[in-house]
Formats: C-alpha cells, sequence, structure tokens
C-alpha cells in the first residue's frame, strides 16, 4: 500500500502554553458528580432512553450472568438475545430513510457494495452493570481527577471512566483509553487480511495484557498501579514467525516518553528496544493497520488535537455474541468486499462523536479520525479514518459483548474496511481457536512482560 505520510508545519509557542494552562484543571463539578447514580448512570451515560422509546432506559439489571442463562468460566458466552428477531433490515437500497442514524463510513459501505452489504438491526439493550466497586472508584475520584501539564498523563485516576462528565476532547479520549477494564487478558488471536478477489492473508498472534489498576481492588499505593503491561508474539505470516513484543505503558507520565517498547527479532536473536514503537507503524498481515488502530484508537494521543462534536444516535455493532460463537467458521465469516453481515447484530445507541485532526509538526497516515464511543462503556465502536487529502480512507467497526466472568463489556472482533483497495481485514478472532482467558493468568507479573523474558522465550 502506498504510503500516506502527513506532515505539517511547527506547533506555534502560543497554542501550547495554552494548551498546558487549561489541560491541569479538574474536570467535574461537585453539581455533577452528584448527578452519577441519579440522572446520569454510574458511567457517565444519560440514564433516560429516546424520545420514541427506541433507545431504552438503562436498568443495569445484570451482574454477570443473566437469570436462565447456562455458562461456566472458560466456556464461549451464550447470546442472552438469541431468540430475538431483528426490527429491519437497512440496505442500500432503503439507506436513504436511516441518514441520520449512520456514519459516513457506513454510508459508504452501501456506496461499495450495493447488492450484498446490509445492517441487521436489532433491539437495543442497556441490561449489564459492573460491580459497585467500579462504580464507587468513579465517584472517589471524579473531582479529583487532572491532566499533566501537557495532557499526556493522568493525576488521581479511577480505574474506569476518569472524566465521566467530559468536557474536551482529550477528557473523552481518556474515557476511550481507559474504557477496556480487564486486569489480564490471555488470547491467541487470527487475522485475515480478505482482498477483493477473494484471496486471505493470514495472521496469528498470542496477545497478553496485564493492567493491575484494574485488578480486584484498587489501590493507588500498589506497585505497577500506574501503568499496563503487554506481550504480543508472531505466528502468522511466517515472515515474522517467533517476533516478540514486549512494552509497559504509563498513565501519569508527562513528555512524549509514555511507552517503553522491546522488540525480538528471532533472525538475530536480539532485543532491541524501541523508542517509536506505536502509532501508525503497520501491523497485522501485510501492515494492513497501524498498531494504535488496535480497539478503533490505542495509546498516546499526543499527536492530535481532540474535539467532541456531540451526541448522536447511531446504529452500532453490540452484544455481538455471534461473531464469538464457535460454529460461525471463517469460511462463512470472512466473505469478498465486507464481513458476512448475517452474523453482525447492529443496535441504535447514543455515541459520542469524536474528533481528533493531527497536529501541526506530527506525523501519522491518518490526518483526521472520527470515533463513536458508547455513552454506557466509553468503549469505540464505529472508526471514520481520514487521509491527508480528506478523503474517507478507512471505516473501522469493533463488536463488542458483556464478558459475564469477567463482569465487563469486552472487545471483540474487530473489521477494518479499506474503502479504496475494496480490501479488509478482520482482527482479535478466536472462532476456530481458545477462548480468550479475563482476569485468570497468575502467571502474570513483571518479570513475565520484561525483556530478558522475551529474550529467553524468543525461537
Amino acid at each position: 500500500m502506498p504510503s500516506r505520510a502527513v506532515t505539517f508545519g511547527l506547533l506555534s509557542i502560543n497554542a501550547a502554553m495554552i494548551f498546558a494552562s487549561t489541560s491541569a484543571v479538574a474536570s467535574m463539578s461537585s453539581e455533577e458528580v452528584n448527578q452519577l447514580g441519579s440522572s446520569l448512570t454510574p458511567m457517565g451515560a444519560e440514564r433516560a432512553g429516546n424520545k420514541d422509546g427506541t433507545i431504552p432506559a438503562w436498568t443495569g439489571k445484570w451482574l454477570g450472568l443473566p437469570p436462565g442463562v447456562a455458562y461456566k468460566e472458560g466456556d464461549r458466552y451464550p447470546d442472552p438475545y438469541s431468540g430475538e428477531q431483528p426490527r429491519f433490515v437497512i440496505t442500500a437500497q432503503n439507506m436513504s430513510g436511516y441518514q441520520a442514524n449512520l456514519t459516513d463510513g457506513q454510508k459508504a459501505l452501501f456506496r461499495q457494495s450495493p447488492s450484498t452489504f446490509k445492517m441487521i438491526v436489532y433491539p437495543s439493550h442497556r441490561d449489564f452493570r459492573y460491580d459497585e466497586a467500579a462504580y464507587k472508584n468513579i465517584r472517589t475520584y471524579a473531582q479529583s481527577v487532572q491532566m499533566t501539564a501537557d495532557g499526556n498523563g493522568l493525576k488521581s485516576y479511577p480505574p474506569q471512566a476518569p472524566f465521566p462528565v467530559p468536557h474536551s476532547g482529550q477528557e473523552l479520549m481518556w474515557n476511550l483509553r481507559f474504557s477496556s477494564a480487564i486486569c489480564t487478558e490471555a488470547a491467541v488471536y487470527d487475522q485475515a487480511v480478505v482482498y477483493p478477489t477473494g484471496n486471505i492473508a493470514w495472521g496469528k498472534w498470542k496477545y497478553d495484557i496485564w493492567s493491575p489498576m484494574n485488578g480486584p481492588k484498587f489501590d493507588p499505593s500498589q506497585p505497577f498501579i500506574d501503568r499496563t503491561f503487554a506481550r504480543v508474539g508472531t505466528d502468522l505470516p511466517l515472515s515474522d514467525r517467533g517476533s516478540l513484543i514486549v512494552s509497559q505503558t504509563y498513565w501519569n507520565h508527562e513528555g512524549s516518553d509514555l511507552t517503553k517498547t522491546w522488540v525480538y527479532n528471532p533472525g538475530t536473536r536480539r532485543v532491541r528496544q524501541s523508542p517509536e514503537y506505536g502509532f501508525d507503524q503497520p501491523q497485522g498481515p501485510g501492515g494492513f493497520r497501524t498498531v494504535d488502530d488496535d480497539r478503533l484508537f490505542n495509546g498516546s494521543g499526543e499527536r492530535y488535537d481532540w474535539k467532541i462534536l456531540g451526541k448522536k444516535e447511531i446504529y452500532v455493532p453490540y452484544d455481538n455474541y455471534k461473531l464469538n460463537d464457535s460454529s460461525i467458521k471463517y469460511a462463512s465469516l470472512l466473505t469478498k468486499g465486507h464481513p458476512n453481515p448475517d452474523f453482525v447484530r447492529y443496535e441504535l445507541h447514543r455515541v459520542w462523536v469524536l474528533e481528533a485532526t493531527l497536529k501541526p509538526g506530527f506525523r501519522h497516515e491518518y490526518a483526521k479520525r472520527v470515533i463513536y464511543l458508547d455513552e454506557d462503556t466509553w468503549m469505540a465502536l464505529l472508526a471514520d479514518n481520514y487521509d491527508a487529502h480528506g478523503q474517507l480512507w478507512r471505516t473501522n467497526m469493533q463488536a463488542t459483548f458483556y464478558a459475564y466472568d469477567a463482569q465487563r463489556f469486552y472487545p471483540a472482533t474487530v473489521f477494518y474496511q479499506d474503502l479504496v483497495s475494496s480490501a479488509y481485514m478482520a482482527d482479535r478472532m478466536t472462532n476456530e481457536g481458545k477462548m480468550v482467558r479475563l482476569n485468570s493468568d497468575p502467571e502474570f507479573n513483571e518479570g513475565y512482560f520484561s525483556p530478558d523474558s522475551i529474550r529467553a522465550s524468543g525461537l
């Protein structure tokens, strides 16, 4: 794929000073904190439904396993809504009647694949909740959370939703970064790039994450509470087989040295620190997506100016238990042009619309990103990414569901659709492999995520 690097002029000193002077101001007033759990949900969403009832009021009636659903830890998560029938189906022929509730990326997919792309819309649900400890932490820290002077770190933060009533795009970005509230995640994920011909390039990677701040009890004095550890090993493509990466991402640091990364190269059998790893470095088969495309946006937001564009009611992927079902084989899921729409469930939900515009003096393949965040979880569900010429280049979709064992919402399969080449990438697939393990890995400790560890484990 041709390079889409973007470079602009230098950031002005005056703009930097204004940014530094405003970013350290505490966000929430006592009146706003008092809304949490009343007019707002404990996570900061609007408790009420919409006017016509197509978005229900939040109930949070289920913590963990819903009544009547059979499940044991280690199984695939059963779908509590499996008996529901669709409300309607949006197609290229009737999409004009739903324009107000579609993103630019979704409209582009209808134009690109008018005979095959569709969106099957089901009733909307807001039934699940986090545990009370998570909500208590949010309330406890809501008035004391501050950004560092440069906005790249946080002071005095809870493990989820540091800004439950966001006043700026940067605050909303931090909610997105904290939205994956899992302590440990251990998985082997399949990846596939599906070309317009139907040919597939495969990837497979072992993905281990340890975020101590999301442990059973949040204690700011605990060791490593200020960072998230990651370890990624590649099995496919064969050209990258045996490579290993470990990183530590800090939440409370100023400056640009927020992530420390080490890479093991099986060809040289050496471990080297990689200070520039992240951002728009290519990842996956053929380098199809960027490193910070993980979960639609992941990592430091320092290269962008962030702006809240408001809230909208959008048809988004939601409660997508079917996409995690082992009975859905890749041959059925990975159809030409786009993933098989029969397996994707859409619901109408309120989302925050977050715009990121590349700062002058910084480089990234995406000159602009528009990200749609679920108001109930702060997770990104959709993202439209634009190139240097203002052209919509990629539209991405992250399917999520509630993980009963972790009692948290969890990002499942992610699709990255290239609107220029008509190819797409499917990531984080486990249908034909083992189930993800959440919050159940005692092997995770500082040593497992160290440079010495990957040196010893390398092929």
